[in-house]
């Protein structure tokens, strides 16, 4: 029990010092790689986001259906929309 403790605060000390709050924009609705092809287009908000068709977006590396499937039910959440291709 010990240990798990132990080991536990050394991981959230980890965390803390990778953690990069500029990283946060869909932060648990797509991966890392897919965000990080955002990031590169400075694409860092949903109303930037829908300056882009989906037809774009598809282009980006990390971005499959499955993804924009992803990114589309998050950004219908949220009203915010693809442009029309």
């Amino acid at each position: 029990m010990i240990n798990l403790v132990i080991m536990s605060k050394s991981l959230n000390s980890i965390y803390a010092v990778n953690y990069d709050a500029n990283e946060d924009f869909l932060y648990g609705i797509i991966a890392v790689p897919a965000r990080k092809a955002l990031k590169r287009e400075k694409i860092d908000s949903l109303e930037k986001l829908s300056d882009y068709s989906e037809k774009e977006i598809l282009q980006l590396h990390g971005f499959g259906k499955n993804t924009v499937m992803k990114l589309k039910d998050y950004m219908k959440e949220n009203q915010v929309f693809f442009k029309e291709a």
